[in-house]
């Protein structure tokens, strides 16, 4: 198992919990873009030099990042704007926004020990 194997994981996982809540707007790994693909390699990287933070430093870096690409708060996710809903600090976030950054760490966290 490799990093990107473990981004792949955590997509899937996120994906799935977004469609449970009714958002049907993730893609597959195979379909998302290319940033949305660093972004999820880049938040494993994260948590695998910060294993003991919590989930809102990961969302931290994570917001870091997108603002320093660009990337501004827009109520809708639009890439070709770069406008993201969940650029807000974490105690704004909603609550199943909250669950997607608990969920990737633990699933990091859990297979972390995997990586060759």
């Amino acid at each position: 198992m490799n990093i990107e194997t473990i981004a792949r994981i955590c997509h899937k996982a996120n994906k799935a919990l977004c469609e449970s809540a009714g958002d049907f707007s993730q893609k597959s790994w195979n379909g998302a873009e290319g940033w949305q693909k660093e972004s999820a390699i880049k938040g494993v990287e994260f948590i695998l030099r910060n294993p003991d933070s919590p989930a809102s430093v990961q969302h931290d870096a994570w917001m870091k990042d997108k603002l320093d690409a660009g990337w501004k708060y827009g109520p809708v996710k639009n890439a070709e704007t770069k406008e993201h809903p969940c650029l807000v600090s974490f105690d704004q976030l909603p609550v199943e926004q909250q669950a997607k950054d608990y969920l990737f760490k633990s699933i990091v966290s859990g297979l972390a020990r995997y990586i060759v």
